[in-house]
């Protein structure tokens, strides 16, 4: 079975529908990372088959938790979550957000080559950021635990920001150490196929908004 083949029946699992191409960018975009990866070490995921399950399916399962039309990917390393995402959405907007030039530059020539101007590659460290409006839903991928992420992302969010924080095991330690202006909306596993390690997913919310439900 071809990369393209494996990729179009498990995005299906995960319930995403690709439109007639995306297959194919998405595997070029695995092409070029692990092309970029062998020269400027972006990621310590060395092969092609663990970039797929760990990085590309890993980010597409967190698709339909996405809220509002302007999403931030913080801590976003070689643009992941937030480039399989632009690609899927492309009526979304996406900034991805990180420190380390040399991945930024990546993302933004990733972003070039498979045409996605709904991506905004921004070299920047989160915690400095305060723009106006906020943003949607602000993603992050293994980035921190939940209090040191919460703060990081504060003057990201707003009253009506969803914050979807990808983690590995449930942390139950740090959902019980929450800020008291945050409430925590969903914990879900998160079932990604061909990666046989815990995933999870904790959406969080302002306090004073968690009463709202999804919008």
């Amino acid at each position: 079975m071809s990369l393209l083949q494996r990729l179009e029946r498990d995005a299906a699992t995960l319930g995403v529908a690709l439109a007639p191409g995306d297959g194919a960018r998405l595997c070029a975009l695995l092409d070029e990372l692990e092309r970029w990866n062998r020269t400027f070490n972006l990621t310590a995921i060395k092969t092609q088959d663990e970039m797929f399950t760990h990085h590309l399916l890993d980010s597409l399962a967190i698709h339909a938790d996405l809220v509002g039309g302007r999403i931030a990917d913080v801590g976003t390393g070689a643009g992941f979550p937030g480039l399989p995402l632009a690609l899927v959405q492309p009526a979304r907007r996406f900034t991805l957000i990180d420190s380390n030039g040399k991945k930024i530059r990546f993302v933004s020539h990733a972003a070039r080559m498979l045409g996605l101007g709904n991506v905004e590659p921004l070299q920047a460290r989160a915690e400095e950021l305060a723009p106006d409006p906020p943003f949607d839903t602000v993603v992050a991928r293994a980035f921190a635990p939940l209090p040191q992420l919460l703060s990081t992302i504060a003057g990201l969010a707003g009253p009506a920001t969803r914050v979807l924080a990808m983690k590995g095991k449930r942390p139950d330690q740090e959902l019980a150490a929450l800020p008291r202006d945050w409430r925590v909306l969903a914990v879900r596993s998160l079932v990604v196929p061909g990666l046989d390690e815990a995933r999870c997913l904790v959406t969080l919310a302002p306090a004073a908004a968690a009463g709202d439900g999804r919008a």
